[in-house]
């Protein structure tokens, strides 16, 4: 073996990354952790500005959330690892993706796209920056966690999730709104080679169709899971459908 080449690691000995997106925090994945941990090193990140991180100011752009994934990788000495990201977090997956290829062995990119604008989302960013001045962190929180799930308020997960998108900073959810609007990933997507998955709800409001569409089409190694009747938080509403096929496509 060429003494300059790192053996291949099996994947389960590789750590598995979550990043999450939006109003969003390291508690949301507490179920897969609970349910694949035994399996896989799940690591659960707050980006800063949210989550358990509230207090840390939150970088202005989505390459500068990838710098900071990429720096808390460092600290932690995560030498090569697979990365999953969700919606806003799938974004800044495909940043640290780009920027260090070599050091990931899976990608997945959930509930996300290629264009932070977001075309055809359940209302145009704009409108949501305008509703956050008005209402607040909390009340948009709750707003806006009832449209990724598919029985909206009535889902018995729906406090958790509007409670956990309360915990933002307010700083950090307005620029992070600008961050998403001025990002575009589609000029990197043919350098990210390794193994990629795509999962998605098939009535989810924020990503629709065409976005998730376009990464499956452009990624050069990707495969496409679609989860029924599930929404932006098919990990909340589909559970066991969701982990089994996160499972599969970890441990293959």
């Amino acid at each position: 073996m060429d003494p300059t080449t790192k053996p291949r690691m099996e994947p389960e000995t590789l750590p598995v990354v979550m990043v999450h997106g939006y109003l969003g925090g390291s508690e949301q994945w507490a179920d897969i952790e609970a349910a694949l941990g035994d399996r896989f090193r799940i690591i659960a990140l707050d980006l800063p500005g949210f989550g358990r991180s509230s207090k840390r100011a939150a970088p202005r752009t989505i390459g500068g959330f990838a710098e900071q994934v990429i720096a808390d990788l460092d600290a932690r000495g995560i030498e090569r690892c697979m990365l999953v990201g969700h919606s806003m977090g799938g974004m800044i997956a495909q940043e640290v993706a780009s920027r260090i290829p070599h050091r990931l062995e899976r990608l997945v990119l959930y509930g996300t796209g290629p264009l932070g604008a977001m075309p055809e989302r359940f209302e145009p960013l704009d409108v949501s920056r305008e509703r956050l001045r008005q209402d607040g962190v909390a009340k948009t929180a709750r707003r806006i966690a009832a449209t990724w799930l598919a029985q909206g308020e009535a889902h018995p997960g729906f406090e958790a999730l509007s409670n956990l998108g309360a915990q933002a900073d307010d700083e950090a959810a307005r620029t992070a709104l600008d961050a998403m609007a001025n990002w575009d990933g589609r000029g990197n997507l043919a350098r990210l080679t390794m193994p990629s998955l795509i999962i998605w709800g098939d009535k989810d409001r924020s990503y629709r169709w065409r976005q998730v569409e376009y990464l499956w089409t452009h990624l050069p190694s990707a495969s496409l899971a679609v989860i029924p009747g599930a929404s932006h938080a098919a990990h909340v509403e589909k559970p066991e459908v969701f982990n089994l096929i996160l499972e599969d496509f970890l441990a293959s």
